[in-house]
């Protein structure tokens, strides 16, 4: 009856038996329930470990059933925080379609993929994008990811800023909210913005990304390394698709202008606390976590740690539970 909720016949019937029966001890519960004694203490570390017994208050030694109102919420929540988990690693899957589209296409010389063309070295990549730049006529979408941008790179994009800008191209931009510490960075995007240029920021960017007039964009192969390789993709499915996930980004994301660590009303949560409740959920490490955010690991360190303080939780697992009864990760039907 409650396997759906991580209990197997004989834990159950231990549980039922305990709550009708609590002074029964491991010998009495076997002769009970016709199970070897063996089998009783698994069922006991198995209750123990989903918090469904206590230790008794008033027998030392001894395990105390919680209350089935107890019990079942205590289930329902670790479950909802498994499903939970499931449902952010596969948004991430899907928020990350971009990378394995790039990813898939082999660099080595082959027969190119409708669709696809493979661009070899910074140079290449660097040309294809300036001829793309100079033809786009309506609008131009950019995932930048990664901290703070150097300052030589942005003095040599704002004579084609002031070009495309000049032409009416809608210039849309997101960076991650670490450029909000760059001075360089945010004097950039003060200046782009003056001149009719959006810039937003989010705490996470799946990929480095260009759209070009929704028609064509261009991905690097390598997150890691951005100037190995990339794949211009003028697939009308693969650009719809692209599309979709930068608004989808795009809405969710802060104008750049805006105070960075705002919180919901009630004590909530920034938008940052709210990308590392969903990157704990989904078991990265804090060095993990630190390098999807572009920050330091002392501070994803320090991020994920206060979240835990908040929530009183000792565990990441008992973390990721109290998350889900806070409201803190999506819950399910």
């Amino acid at each position: 009856m409650l396997a759906t909720l991580g209990l197997d016949a004989t834990a159950e019937a231990v549980y039922r038996a305990m709550l009708a029966h609590p002074r029964d001890g491991v010998r009495a519960l076997a002769g009970r329930l016709g199970v070897s004694e063996a089998d009783i203490r698994n069922s006991l570390d198995l209750l123990s470990e989903l918090a469904l017994l206590r230790p008794s208050y008033e027998r030392e030694g001894e395990l105390h059933a919680v209350p089935p109102e107890v019990g079942m919420e205590i289930l329902m929540a670790r479950q909802q925080a498994e499903l939970a988990a499931q449902q952010l690693r596969i948004e991430s899957s899907r928020a990350a379609a971009a990378q394995l589209i790039a990813e898939f296409a082999d660099l080595s010389p082959a027969a190119p993929s409708p669709g696809v063309e493979q661009l070899v070295g910074l140079d290449e990549i660097r040309t294809r994008i300036t001829g793309l730049a100079h033809g786009v006529r309506s609008e131009l979408m950019t995932f930048a990811p990664g901290g703070g941008q150097r300052p030589d790179t942005q003095e040599a994009s704002k004579a084609n800023d002031l070009a495309l800008l000049g032409r009416g191209v809608r210039m849309r931009t997101l960076y991650q909210d670490s450029v909000r510490n760059s001075q360089i960075t945010v004097a950039y995007a003060t200046w782009l913005g003056e001149l009719g240029g959006e810039v937003r920021t989010a705490p996470d960017l799946p990929t480095r990304l260009m759209i070009f007039d929704r028609t064509t964009a261009v991905i690097p192969v390598s997150s890691e390394d951005s100037g190995a390789g990339a794949v211009v993709l003028t697939g009308q499915g693969t650009l719809t698709a692209l599309c979709a996930l930068f608004e989808n980004v795009w809405s969710a994301a802060r104008p750049l202008g805006s105070t960075p660590e705002e919180r919901d009303e009630g004590g909530g949560l920034s938008p940052q606390e709210t990308t590392v409740i969903r990157l704990l959920a989904q078991g990265l490490t804090d060095e993990a976590i630190a390098k999807r955010l572009a920050v330091s690991p002392r501070t994803a360190r320090r991020l994920a740690n206060g979240l835990m303080e908040r929530l009183g939780a000792a565990s990441r697992f008992e973390f990721g539970v109290r998350a889900v009864q806070r409201g803190w990760l999506p819950g399910t039907e």
